[in-house]
């Protein structure tokens, strides 16, 4: 009998080619999108889930009693309850890696539009200020060099590191920060409060853990620079969203870029949706969505599927 796998959000992977997921043996079925109400009719007798974002609670995971792996479909697993899953024999298997080039690109995206100002400088031209100009170009808001600025990295897994790289790239300091609670100071680390202090860029790419919650608040907010930005590809909950909105609306910080908020989809009174608030640019959770990276995703699925149905998982969390 064939490996019943049902894909609870596909849609999360836009047009990606699904075909690598179509193993012989397996039974495959597709929803572009599964609502808490719709999660066990949707995962009815099947044995293998494959979830991006849905959650898969302790709950759920006792009324699934023929589910016997739990494919992410990104590297991050707090939307499953591991312990529940442990104890239920279920093996909950991530995906590592694909997104190492495509979200350092949008860190630097990001910070681009905020030190160049690109979005502007285009409407200004649309809307005829260019054509109307006394001189052959037009000045607008001030131009900012990355060269010879310190970037703070926070977070210094592969994602970190590559950030990191590209700073270099770009001529600029890099500082590793500590984790805040650290007894002592790792070989190449900064401490936390040092690195936010000395940061004119602070990059976010730490996991959110109970540590991590809200890390990101008024205390450590009021460490930075008031010219310094802060730019964050890794999980919205890292930050005190409250104090960050007030933060840029009093001008303690300077500027800051987010692929990513606390709630996703964010409620249309978030915080950080109110248009008062400068310097303030938010993506839609994009950084890791390249079109290579996602097709990475999909070919890692199909090797942790393939795996589990060979007994011998990999990626296994």
């Amino acid at each position: 009998m064939a490996t019943k796998v049902v894909f609870l959000d596909a849609a999360t992977l836009a047009d990606t080619d699904l075909s690598p997921l179509h193993l012989a043996d397996v039974s495959l079925t597709l929803y572009p999108s599964t609502s808490a109400e719709q999660l066990l009719h949707h995962a009815s007798g099947a044995q293998v889930l494959i979830s991006n974002k849905v959650a898969l609670d302790a709950k759920a995971i006792a009324a699934l009693p023929e589910l016997r792996c739990i494919l992410v479909a990104a590297t991050g697993v707090n939307m499953v309850d591991l312990a529940a899953a442990k104890a239920a024999g279920i093996i909950v298997c991530n995906a590592q890696g694909y997104a190492g080039t495509a979200v350092p690109q949008q860190v630097f995206a990001l910070l681009l539009q905020l030190t160049n100002h690109i979005q502007t400088y285009h409407q200004a031209v649309q809307q005829g200020a260019w054509s109307q100009s006394q001189q052959f170009c037009v000045h607008l808001q001030p131009i900012e060099e990355l060269a010879g600025k310190t970037m703070t990295v926070l977070g210094y897994g592969d994602l970190g590191q590559a950030t990191a790289r590209l700073a270099e790239a770009f001529g600029m300091r890099v500082l590793v920060a500590e984790r805040p609670d650290a007894k002592e100071i790792r070989t190449g680390r900064t401490s936390f409060e040092d690195a936010l202090r000395r940061a004119d860029v602070l990059s976010l790419h730490c996991p959110l853990t109970e540590n991590t919650a809200q890390l990101i608040n008024t205390k450590t907010l009021s460490f930075m620079k008031p010219k310094a930005l802060l730019i964050n590809t890794a999980r919205g909950g890292l930050i005190d969203e409250v104090a960050l909105a007030e933060a840029l609306l009093k001008g303690t910080l300077a500027g800051a870029a987010l692929d990513v908020l606390s709630t996703e989809p964010p409620a249309a009174d978030h915080p950080l949706l109110q248009s008062a608030i400068p310097n303030l640019i938010i993506t839609p959770h994009v950084a890791w969505a390249s079109r290579q990276a996602m097709q990475r995703l999909v070919v890692q699925l199909a090797e942790n599927l393939q795996a589990f149905l060979a007994q011998q998982p990999i990626r296994q969390v």
